[in-house]
């Protein structure tokens, strides 16, 4: 190739060799929860008019299901495949998202796996390796991963600390995430670092912000540095869209003209532009001395090579056969049914109002904003209104309920800013005479969305009034459902005794509604947990979005960010949901003890210490310096007391000794989510790695283990167990 050709490769929009037979490529596709018209890579029409919507990665992470999360990933990449057959998209899909969601106000949590970087990490890795895996015999026989064969490209994004979009009037443009390197190391990054390593992800995406300064796609230790070499990327690195030209026009970053900019982004590592400033000024870049040719080509390398694992050069025989029969199939769509079932959370139940029986609930009010939610349910990046493409179906809350009842519905506020209350009287009307009514409210993307953060965390306009107005005059029992992605406060419908029960949907996904229907009326018992707190409205008073810090601040009156470091009160808890029936834990098996014999080559670190705490010998080991490859044994029997079966999600937390200053106050190590008839107990076994299960991040970003008395805490303390670690 000339310098001209290669560097018209190195846009989303690669223009090819038409000389060499290289072909154009797009490299922009979408699959956050299913194929999506959102990208220009993937396109729909007549010939294909549909794609499968799964719920949005918020709900599907609150089943806390890892095969779940792994399956939807397969489901996503065989319609990919069909597509890409049909002519109809690339092989490269820019997704999942990855970000912790650390403030509640953020309008892109919908996109999210929640607040815990562990399970947003551990999603991304059976998302991604659903996408990208090629099953059969000859997947695991590749010592080389760089020529391990693709079903899809993956790409994890935004790296990293990006989660700021709009907030009074600051944006992510122009953001400086001032970000401690205890907090990079500990929960910005984390979630990558799984993904690379333990997902083999095939592209990373930097984000827009600035990172103490440096804008994200320009910084040399994060992206050649930190993705490339520590963690040994096998794939290429690429810009949110626009990136660079952000850097340039928005930040004015060291205020370079255009063809310095893409030099020193090259030079940090960055393989592909989305957006047009590589194909427009690297190749008088090069000419002018400001960046080698050879960088250049390590760029196309690392980008083809992934386009010849993906066979986009010499085929893949296997997919061949995909297509048109392979989109909206009755599995995937009843997949995306499940997965809205079981991420779906209950969070109330007095007296066991629910599961409603329908011998004595013949007549439904289906009342509120929601409540006959189409579009709303799909969230971002699935359908564009204004571009050809939609769901195989929907299935509203109005369609599902009907399917048990003779429904009276009335809509109560005309959207969900419910500015007025003209509306809210007919609902009161049909609650009336209804056997039970249901309440389906909450926001939707014109409250919290890409470029549109929250200013609060309550219901919108009337919305509150709405609820009380129709549960103060319902005939029958009143179940209150909310659809959103971040977290609301409903302190008032939690504390109404005439709201017997809430739920939470999320954003279920187009066949949403029937999902919900079916946990109400009891076909299905849920099991759902949060995947986020929810904090009381207050808290967004306490902390500007802007602080990126996760510990409190007591010298501002800053509290501290998500479970981990916050301890004040919350509308319910990370971790929360209720089921139709009941569990018990005992614990079969675990240590009491565990002890790590030290080399020489092992030295001992000190920690801080609150006053008075006894300091062992040896406070902490530098888990770089240890092999931790040993694990610990923790077995639990679940056992379903109930007369129901249900699911229950069993979250593993430790807790490190008390006395080191400035730990989290727990960190969820392990979960699992496990099937259990009535009557019956299954044992759950889990085997931790001690470092990963046990260790810290001190205050210089150093991943440390620390020696003293840990404590593992199995969900809501209803098993608490010591481990004392020692060094001899």
């Amino acid at each position: 190739m000339t310098l001209y050709e290669k560097v018209r490769q190195l846009g989303n929009r690669a223009y090819g060799v038409p000389r060499l037979g290289i072909p154009e490529y797009q490299w922009w596709s979408e699959a956050l929860h299913g194929l999506s018209n959102a990208g220009p890579g993937t396109f729909f029409d007549n010939s294909v008019p549909h794609g499968t919507s799964y719920p949005t990665p918020i709900l599907t992470t609150a089943s806390f299901n890892e095969s779940l999360w792994n399956t939807i990933g397969k489901a996503v990449s065989t319609e990919a495949r069909a597509l890409y057959n049909l002519g109809h998209a690339g092989l490269t899909f820019w997704s999942p998202t990855i970000n912790v969601a650390r403030d509640p106000r953020w309008g892109r949590i919908i996109e999210t796996p929640g607040e815990d970087p562990f399970v947003v990490g551990t999603y991304a890795v059976n998302y991604v390796r659903g996408l990208q895996d090629v099953e059969g015999p000859e997947s695991n026989k590749y010592k080389d991963l760089n020529s391990r064969p693709l079903k899809v490209s993956a790409c994890c994004k935004h790296f990293t600390a990006y989660d700021l979009d709009n907030w009074k009037g600051i944006q992510r443009y122009s953001f400086d995430a001032r970000v401690t390197e205890q907090d990079l190391v500990e929960t910005f990054n984390r979630p990558f670092q799984m993904c690379v390593q333990n997902g083999d992800v095939s592209s990373v995406m930097c984000s827009f912000n600035r990172i103490n300064g440096i804008p994200a796609c320009a910084d040399h230790k994060l992206l050649k540095e930190t993705i490339r070499q520590d963690w040994d990327l096998h794939g290429y690195i690429v810009a949110d869209c626009d990136s660079v030209e952000v850097m340039i026009k928005d930040q004015k970053w060291l205020n370079v003209d255009n063809e310095t900019a893409v030099s020193y982004t090259l030079q940090a590592g960055l393989d592909l532009d989305c957006g047009v400033y590589y194909t427009d000024n690297l190749e008088n870049a090069v000419k002018h001395g400001k960046v080698g040719e050879g960088d250049v080509d390590q760029s196309l390398q690392y980008l083809y090579v992934v386009l010849m694992r993906l066979g986009i050069f010499d085929g893949q025989p296997q997919y061949n056969s995909l297509g048109i029969n392979e989109v909206c199939t009755n599995a995937h769509i009843e997949l995306a049914g499940e997965a809205a079932r079981e991420g779906i959370v209950l969070l109330k139940n007095d007296n066991g109002v629910l599961p409603l029986a329908t011998k004595r609930n013949e007549t439904l009010a289906v009342v509120g904003p929601h409540a006959n939610a189409s579009v709303a349910m799909i969230g971002n990046y699935a359908f564009n209104t204004y571009t050809e493409g939609s769901p195989c179906r929907y299935s509203t809350p109005l369609n599902g309920f009907s399917s048990y009842g003779s429904v009276n519905y009335a809509v109560g506020c005309s959207d969900v800013k419910c500015a007025n209350g003209n509306l809210i009287g007919a609902a009161v009307e049909a609650a009336k005479t209804a056997d039970a009514t249901i309440i389906v409210a909450g926001i939707d993307l014109s409250i919290e969305a890409e470029t549109r953060d929250r200013l609060d965390i309550l219901l919108p306009g009337n919305q509150t009034d709405l609820i009380n107005q129709v549960a103060d005059v319902a005939k029958g029992p009143v179940v209150l459902v909310i659809m959103s992605a971040g977290g609301v406060d409903i302190s008032f419908a939690k504390n109404n005794p005439k709201i017997h029960a809430i739920l939470w949907a999320g954003y279920p996904g187009a066949e949403g509604g029937q999902a919900i229907a079916d946990v109400v009326f009891g076909k299905y018992n849920p099991g759902g947990r949060l995947p986020l707190t929810w904090y009381q409205a207050d808290y967004v008073d306490k902390i500007p979005f802007t602080s990126m810090q996760l510990r409190p601040d007591d010298s501002k009156g800053y509290p501290g960010r998500t479970y981990k470091f916050y301890d004040g009160p919350t509308v319910f808890p990370y971790g929360y949901g209720l089921s139709y029936t009941k569990f018990n834990y005992t614990l079969k098996a675990a240590p009491s003890e565990l002890s790590t014999k030290l080399s020489k080559f092992q030295h001992c670190r000190d920690l801080p210490y609150k006053n008075g705490t006894i300091r062992p010998s040896c406070p902490a080991i530098l888990i770089d310096d240890m092999r931790c490859h040993n694990k610990f044994t923790f077995d639990i029997e679940v056992k379903n007391v109930g007369n129901r079966d249900g699911d229950e999600v069993v979250l593993i937390y430790s807790q490190p000794p008390l006395g080191i200053l400035g730990t989290h106050i727990k960190q969820l190590i392990k979960f699992q989510r496990v099937s259990v008839a009535a009557r019956t107990s299954k044992l759950v076994h889990f085997a931790i790695n001690i470092c990963q299960g046990l260790g810290i991040v001190d205050s210089n970003g150093n991943a440390v283990l620390p020696s003293g008395s840990h404590t593992i805490i199995v969900g809501d303390h209803q098993i608490v167990h010591p481990i004392q670690l020692t060094y001899h």
